[in-house]
């Protein structure tokens, strides 16, 4: 099922979130209607925060970024993957700035500056914990996700100047007054 996706301004969206556990009621369910609502709104990841779940799982795919070699190095690998309880271990690298953008604050994308390797630990859908070490584009999706379950938009990331020069439109958004493709719950 497509589940709306809530916009900037929602508090939601500003909450470090819970941890879950194994016998979370429905968790297959969740992360299956997580993947429709993402490829709907034609994501790369999305957060549990974004579809009005305080709890700490996230998904990826990076599968978009291969269309377009100017983001992918020749190491790097299509990463799917499900993320819970997720925690970076290490941040490392040199830092490097992207266009990002947010399905919950649709229209806008701003440069923001991340490092390029990280370690994380996190458990798989079936509770399996796991330690891997990601780069490149790859780590920059895992580190946006984990930001929306620590309470923390891109859009934090950017200079004062440009915050306030996007204001208007954010104030928009929590508005729902944007255009957008997909199901969205705004603050209103």
């Amino acid at each position: 099922m497509i589940l709306p996706i809530v916009s900037f301004g929602s508090p939601v969206l500003r909450k470090k979130c819970n941890e879950i556990h194994p016998n979370h009621p429905e968790l297959d369910l969740l992360i299956s209607n997580m993947w429709e609502t993402m490829y709907n709104a034609n994501g790369v990841g999305i957060a549990a925060p974004q579809i009005n779940k305080s709890i700490r799982v996230f998904l990826i795919d990076t599968t978009p970024f291969f269309d377009d070699d100017e983001y992918i190095d020749n190491k790097e690998k299509i990463v799917k993957k499900v993320f819970i309880n997720a925690k970076i271990i290490e941040e490392k690298g040199e830092m490097w700035n992207f266009k990002e953008g947010c399905l919950s604050i649709p229209n806008i994308r701003e440069d923001v500056s991340r490092k390029t390797n990280i370690t994380i630990e996190y458990l798989d859908q079936r509770f399996v914990k796991h330690r891997d070490t990601f780069s490149g584009i790859t780590a920059r999706v895992i580190q946006h996700e984990y930001d929306h379950i620590e309470g923390i938009l891109f859009t934090d990331k950017i200079s004062l100047l440009r915050r306030k020069m996007i204001k208007r439109k954010l104030n928009d958004i929590s508005k729902g007054k944007v255009d957008v493709s997909y199901k969205m719950k705004f603050l209103k």
